[in-house]
């Protein structure tokens, strides 16, 4: 039987407001238009496949469990899209077990877990690309977990306001990288670290280049960056100024103080900057090193009172 005219506009009206509903929400799938309600359901969309959830302004209390696949987290405009104090076992706005995450243009802020490591993000496996992303107000930035086959990348990105060690729990920092393949830090600021380590990594392999490490406004902080079990790589074209207010200022950068896990005679550090805050007058070590790996020191502009190098 033929439907009658009016029907068939009825069921199309019906049709177009399932669909609209459907693909409403501020976590969109670019790939598939489809919305969702929370960003742990646009991750859960995506699954073991690849995909990019775009993120509409507001700020967000969500949180999400990233199990497999390759994913992009994109705010649809950078700087407006804020995670605010979502934890996700007890771990982390962003959870990451998949085989690789991008995060761009994103705020994370207010992260705090009993533990004390509330962090950004918490990468267990996999890549992870960071870009345009920003830190702040939290116990950590960003943690990871071991994974030596696979590489991190942050790019101008700012840490601010990060990192502690109180209540005889250990300290967190502003980025804590363990046992990765690689570890890529340019063009990011930090900044007004609560404590720990502005960088501290266990990576086989860094590059740290054409970064901001301004500890002036710091509290109970202490190495700018930190290599705990040594490193071959770069460290080049950084600007630190050491701060006031430190639980320890003997060094800048330091090789393997945790032991000694890989040689880092190649490891290089050249076109730097080292300095203390305003008014502030001290001894201190640009390189520390406790091992007799002979890192590759190259010229480097040091303030009066920072020795290049030391053997501890």
């Amino acid at each position: 039987m033929k439907m009658p005219a009016i029907a068939l506009t009825v069921l199309v009206a019906l049709g177009s407001t399932a669909l609209a509903q459907q693909r409403s929400g501020p976590f969109t799938i670019a790939e598939s238009g489809a919305g969702y309600g929370s960003l742990a359901d646009a991750v859960n969309a995506i699954g073991a496949g690849t995909g990019t959830i775009v993120i509409a302004p507001g700020t967000y209390r969500d949180c999400a469990v990233q199990l497999g696949g390759t994913i992009t987290y994109r705010a649809a405009t950078p700087g407006t899209a804020v995670f605010d104090g979502g934890i996700c076992e007890e771990k982390a706005a962003l959870v990451l077990r998949g085989r690789a995450a991008r995060v761009e243009g994103i705020v994370f802020q207010n992260m705090r877990v009993p533990d004390g490591n509330g962090s950004g993000i918490r990468l267990e496996q996999g890549d992870l690309d960071v870009t345009n992303a920003m830190f702040r107000n939290s116990e950590e930035g960003i943690l990871t977990h071991d994974d030596p086959a696979h590489a991190i990348r942050i790019d101008q990105s700012t840490f601010q306001r990060l990192g502690r060690c109180d209540r005889d729990l250990s300290c967190a920092h502003s980025i804590y990288v363990g046992h990765y393949g690689s570890l890529t830090v340019t063009r990011s600021r930090f900044e007004a670290g609560n404590g720990g380590h502005y960088v501290k990594s266990r990576a086989n392999r860094v590059k740290i280049d054409d970064n901001s490490f301004d500890d002036s406004k710091g509290r109970l902080t202490n190495y700018m960056i930190d290599l705990s079990n040594g490193s071959a790589g770069a460290i080049t074209g950084n600007e630190m100024v050491q701060g006031k207010d430190k639980d320890n200022w003997s060094a800048f950068i330091t090789v393997a103080p945790e032991g000694r896990e890989r040689d880092s005679s190649a490891l290089s550090v050249s076109g730097n900057s080292a300095s203390f805050a305003l008014g502030i007058q001290r001894q201190s070590t640009f390189v520390a090193n406790w091992t007799d790996d002979a890192v590759r020191i190259g010229q480097n502009k040091l303030a009066a009172g920072v020795k290049i190098t030391d053997r501890r």
